[in-house]
Parts: structure tokens; sequence; C-alpha cells
């Protein structure tokens, strides 16, 4: 667990709100086709921002079930959707959901599968909450597609393995579609989206990894201190030099329930 400074807690939120991370939620909204007055799940639903886009959506007949094992995001998603009626924030996991057969229209997850051990069980859930012709979005990084520049490859790549060992599967884009046959769900298809920054934006996805993973090595010792340190300070240097560059693919993975 990253714990962060109230400077740091700031950048990464105006990196939450940013275009880039937005983009992502937006990919993931706009493939689950909301239609006013449907139940949706938002599985890993974290600080909430993509829970309130929802209930926007669903309107006041429908309904928004969060669902986070964190006490701390559970707190902050019921606070920023304090005023949205038809949101409802639960304690549970993707492998055992609190919800009953069939209850739910759609159900989305945005980079959360890349953190379980298993994805069988948490997919078999899904397909038991929704209803026959409910529609599941899971969004997750392909960790493969990373690409990011350096003038120490070897340092870089010590860095990136590093935040390797925070993840529970780096490929789960690749695995999805047979995971998802596999459970009962149809019409499978996968939609990439890639970010590719070649400046330094203050609410970038490449400024927000850059803290993460600087907070992470150093929280852990993955790392000696000073290497973590030169590493950042080779990247923004970079940056500031015209000479940055970092790619990454999200892929969002949609099926329907048969």
């Amino acid at each position: 667990m990253l714990e962060f400074d109230a400077e740091t807690t700031r950048i990464l939120d105006t990196a939450y709100q940013g275009a880039d991370i937005t983009l992502r939620r937006r990919m993931s909204f706009d493939a689950l086709d909301i239609r006013p007055g449907e139940h949706v799940l938002d599985l890993g639903c974290g600080p909430g921002l993509m829970t309130q886009e929802l209930a926007r959506a669903v309107g006041p007949e429908g309904k928004v079930t969060g669902i986070d094992p964190s006490p701390v995001m559970r707190d902050t998603a019921m606070e920023r959707c304090a005023n949205e009626p038809a949101v409802q924030i639960l304690d549970g996991t993707a492998q055992s959901l609190p919800l009953g057969d069939g209850s739910v229209d759609k159900a989305v997850s945005l980079q959360v599968f890349e953190y379980l051990d298993d994805l069988s069980g948490p997919i078999a859930e899904l397909h038991r909450i929704l209803r026959p012709g409910g529609r599941v979005v899971i969004s997750d990084m392909h960790w493969d597609s990373w690409v990011w520049s350096s003038d120490d490859r070897d340092r870089m790549q010590r860095m990136m393995t590093a935040w390797d060992s925070h993840l529970a599967d780096r490929s789960v884009p690749e695995k999805l579609p047979q995971e998802l046959a596999a459970a009962g769900f149809g019409n499978i298809r996968t939609i990439p989206v890639t970010f590719c920054d070649t400046v330094m934006k203050p609410d970038g996805l490449a400024r927000m990894m850059l803290i993460l993973m600087v907070g992470y090595v150093q929280q852990n010792n993955l790392l000696p201190e000073a290497e973590v340190m030169a590493w950042q300070s080779e990247q923004l240097a970079r940056a500031a030099g015209g000479r940055f560059f970092m790619s990454l693919t999200h892929y969002v993975t949609v099926a329907d329930r048969a």
C-alpha cells in the first residue's frame, strides 16, 4: 500500500481527473451503453469517480453499486457520491460479490483484474450476478505494451521490473476473451486505447506513473535510493529538454451474458 503526503496526493488527484485517466473511464463508460433505470455494478470503485458518472447516467430510477475492499476508498467514494441517491457503496471483493443472482444489468471493472491472482473466479461471479443479456466491461493495461525511453536502459528496466512486482498479472487483456467465453459470455470484443506522452503533462498518465513508481519502489526498498532518484531526475531532465517518451496501451474488453 502506497502512502503519500498532501502535495503528492493533490498531484495524483489532478491526474485522476485529468485528460488521460478521464479518457480511460470514458472508454469503459461508452462500452457499457447505459440506459436510464439500469442497475450497474462498479467493481473496484476506488474513490468513486466512475461511480458518480454512472449514477448520473442511470438517473433517479436507476441504481449504481460500487464495491471495493478498501475502507479508505469506500469512504472517499461515499463522500463523492453523497448527493447521488442512486449510489450504494459496499464492502466486497471480485471473488465474492455481495449481490444476488441476475440482479445487475451491467458491470464495469477498471484496472482491477491485473491485481487478481485468479481470473476465472471473478468472471464466474460477474456472470452470476448479471441478468441474461447483461453486459460486462473489463479494462486493464497490458504491461507488455509499455515503452519508456531512457539514456540508461538497464536502470529503466530495473525500475519497470520493480514496478511489476505490484501486479498479479501483467497480461490480463490477452487472457480475457478466452476466460469470458469459457464462463458463458458471448459477443466478446477488445478495444485498444494507447497513451503516448512526448511531454510530461501535469495531469497526464506519465507524470502519475512517475510519482507512483518512485513511491512504490522507495516504500518497498526495491532499489537503492540513489538509483531511484537518478531515474526520476533523468526523466524530468529529458522532459525539460524535449526528449521525453512514454507509451502504454489500455484495453477495454466487452462481453455480453448469454
